[in-house]
């Protein structure tokens, strides 16, 4: 029969042992593959042309660079705005080859060869697009942050009507889209304005387009 002597031996036993085995196990070398490279590995990166504005431009970019992040940190077209970064708020929408998209969900590289214009292409403070300055006789806007993209939405929303390109509110493929209040605030939808100036934002576009807001 085995004694309270017996089973504290052998519970130091197995304490022992179990220590020098993990002794063992941290002491061994980890073995590096010949040639394997001890720097970090560099990201790859693709050569990026596109004509922004009216102006080529080439650039070599990561691949995970979004189209937002070329335009601001790259070619330092500031006007296009980082609200969210995840496609919710409209702040950063550029047109693209006449459509209008969120540039923060778009890498920069599914763009080559596309033409974008931001809003620093559609007017100057001098020579402002026809939108630019219905939002100023409008006060279509507050802080301002959403206003860039509110205005290049604004404009491909009226280019999207005049092609016949229906919403949610013209589902049906037989009806041409009118531009009604109904219309605008639904295509709009998708720019978030929160200092809430959306029924001035619908009367400047309802100006630009020629109807009563």
């Amino acid at each position: 029969m085995q004694t309270p002597e017996d089973h504290e031996l052998s519970r130091r036993g197995v304490l022992v042992g179990g220590a020098a085995s993990v002794a063992a196990v941290t002491l061994v070398p980890t073995a590096t593959p010949a040639g394997a490279a001890s720097a970090p590995a560099v990201p790859p990166t693709a050569e990026v042309a596109f004509k922004v504005n009216g102006t080529a431009h080439s650039l070599e970019l990561d691949t995970r660079v979004s189209l937002l992040d070329a335009l601001r940190e790259h070619l330092h077209l500031t006007g296009t705005k980082k609200g969210c970064d995840h496609g919710q708020c409209g702040a950063c929408t550029v047109i693209v080859d006449g459509r209008r998209i969120n540039s923060c969900l778009a890498l920069a590289v599914m763009h080559d060869g596309d033409e974008i214009t931001t809003i620093e292409g559609l007017g100057t403070p001098d020579r402002m697009h026809a939108m630019q300055e219905a939002f100023v006789v409008h006060d279509g806007y507050q802080c301002g942050y959403c206003t860039p993209g509110q205005i290049c939405s604004a404009v491909a929303v009226l280019d999207e009507i005049k092609a016949g390109i229906p919403s949610h509110v013209t589902a049906d493929l037989t009806l041409a889209p009118a531009v009604t209040n109904m219309e605008i605030r639904e295509r709009m939808s998708g720019n978030i304005c929160r200092c809430g100036a959306y029924p001035n934002i619908v009367a400047a576009i309802s100006d630009v387009a020629g109807v009563k807001a």
